[in-house]
C-alpha cells in the first residue's frame, strides 16, 4: 500500500470559467491557470502521483510547454491514472476537499465523483468529494481564490 497527498490552490479571476471537479459550475468569476485550473483534480492528481513517488503534475504537464495551455484536466488525470498503472498501481480510493466560500459545491459533488472515477477507471464508492468553507476567514473567505487537498490510497498490483 501507497499514501499519497494532494494540494492545489488557484486564483479566482473575473473572465475564466469555474471548472471544479470536471464540472463547469456557473459562477461570476472562474480560476487562473496555464490548464482549466481545476483545483480539486489537480490536487487528487498530485495525491496519485505522490502516492507512487512520481513527483507532482508540474513536472509531468510543465505550465512552460504551450501543449498544456487550456487543458483539461479530466484528461491530465487520466494521463497520471495510466503512468502509475505502468509503475503497477492500482487506485483503492481517493478523498478529497474543496475549500471554497462561493459558489456552494454540494450541487455539484455528485457529477465530480463520477466524472473522477471515470477518469480513474474506478467505481463511484472509491471515490470520496466534500466541500468545506473557511467561515469568511483566509484568501477563500474572501472569495480570493479556492483550494483543495487529496489524499490517495495505491495497491501494487499482484504479480508486479
Amino acid at each position: 500500500m501507497r499514501i499519497g497527498h494532494g494540494y492545489d490552490v488557484h486564483r479566482l479571476v473575473e473572465g475564466r470559467r469555474l471548472i471544479v471537479g470536471g464540472v463547469d459550475i456557473p459562477h461570476s468569476m472562474g480560476l487562473l491557470g496555464h490548464s482549466d485550473a481545476d483545483v480539486l483534480l489537480h490536487a487528487i492528481a498530485d495525491a496519485i502521483l505522490g502516492a507512487a513517488a512520481l513527483g507532482d503534475i508540474g513536472g509531468m504537464f510543465p505550465d512552460t510547454d504551450e501543449k498544456w495551455k487550456d487543458a483539461d484536466s479530466l484528461e491530465l488525470l487520466k494521463a497520471v491514472v495510466n503512468r502509475i498503472n505502468q509503475e503497477g498501481y492500482t487506485i483503492g480510493n481517493v478523498d478529497s476537499t474543496i475549500i471554497a466560500q462561493q459558489p456552494k459545491m454540494k450541487p455539484y459533488i455528485s457529477q465530480m465523483r463520477n466524472n473522477i472515477a471515470n477518469a480513474c477507471g474506478v467505481d463511484v464508492s472509491q471515490i470520496s468529494v466534500k466541500a468545506t468553507t473557511e467561515e469568511g476567514l483566509g484568501f477563500s473567505g474572501r472569495q480570493e481564490g479556492i483550494s483543495a487537498h487529496a489524499v490517495c490510497l495505491l495497491f501494487k498490483k499482484h504479480g508486479d
